[in-house]
């Protein structure tokens, strides 16, 4: 038996719609979208939206995604504009044990960890 992927249900707080426009926003692409879930994909990377709103649930959940290039990443981001359009934020580049890493925000309070190295 060999295991394929892993992709974590998300919770998408209060606006279900508001979520899926912030993933689109930083470069994820819409694989299946049904009534309370939707798939994501970027590369190789994939999560389910799930149309769930539970604030001290999702304040706690985190995430980890390598990326080639952290300076590309937060530029994205800078780009992007989301902390003007979502009200979410995200960090500066730090140096951590196990490599270059900048957090982002999701509106539902996600820690999303994107990580060179």
């Amino acid at each position: 038996m060999q295991f394929l992927s892993l992709e974590p249900f998300v919770p998408s707080g209060p606006d279900m719609e508001k979520a899926k426009e912030f993933f689109l926003a930083i470069g994820f692409s819409l694989s299946w979208d049904g009534v309370d879930y939707c798939g994501f994909q970027f590369g190789n990377c994939k999560f389910i939206l799930q149309k769930y709103d539970n604030k001290e649930f999702a304040e706690n959940f985190m995430i980890s995604i390598r990326v080639d290039d952290i300076n590309a990443c937060r530029e994205k981001f800078i780009n992007s504009n989301v902390k003007k359009l979502f009200g979410t934020r995200f960090t500066e580049i730090m140096h951590q044990p196990y490599g270059k890493e900048v957090n982002l925000i999701d509106p539902a309070g996600v820690c999303w960890h994107f990580v060179e190295g």
